[in-house]
């Protein structure tokens, strides 16, 4: 581990008024510099590395969904956590993506500093890059501590971010059965 950060957290805590040479706080500068590190490790990652090939000959050329992947983020304006769900969805061209894949690639964007409407469109390039496929979808539903907690303290607001591409974009009614097959569409 880098040394400058748990120093930083260590000023931090001087800032707020702590004494970090009290007894509850000793480790408190390097055990907040490690869980900083594992919350932003999707920087050390690369799209190529989570996918690690997993993609299979298939004929399917209907939808697939991936509902309710639940992500856990942080705001880049303030370095609080988002908590949330994607719902991700691809139409296959001649590949499907190994299930496990399209969660690693959630967490890969969501372990970085983020705006929710920059995560769910690089999941979706992403999953468009990867698959070649005819149209993506991506729906996140997150809460936002830093709404929650401070500033207006609204507990009960929850923020949806969507991006569709391909087929989805294009076609209502793919976009449609999309929507109702996850639980978002009130037609």
């Amino acid at each position: 581990m880098n040394q400058q950060l748990p120093d930083h957290y260590r000023d931090i805590l001087l800032g707020v008024g702590e004494d970090p040479d009290r007894e509850g706080l000793l480790d408190t500068p390097k055990r907040a510099a490690k869980a900083m590190q594992y919350l932003c490790n999707g920087y050390q990652k690369s799209l190529e590395e989570v996918v690690n090939g997993a993609l299979f000959a298939s004929d399917n050329d209907e939808m697939v969904i991936v509902k309710d992947v639940e992500l856990y983020s942080l705001c880049e304006h303030h370095l609080l956590p988002f908590i949330g769900k994607a719902h991700v969805a691809y139409i296959p061209t001649g590949k499907v993506l190994g299930l496990s894949k399209v969660a690693r690639i959630v967490d890969m964007y969501a372990r970085r500093l983020q705006i929710q409407e920059n995560l769910t469109r690089q999941i979706a390039e992403a999953v468009q890059q990867v698959t070649s496929a005819a149209g993506v979808a991506v729906v996140i539903e997150a809460k936002h501590m830093c709404m929650m907690m401070r500033g207006v303290e609204k507990q009960n607001s929850v923020m949806t971010t969507s991006v569709m591409l391909g087929a989805f974009r294009e076609s209502y009614n793919t976009r449609h059965e999309f929507l109702q097959l996850i639980g978002r569409s009130n037609q």
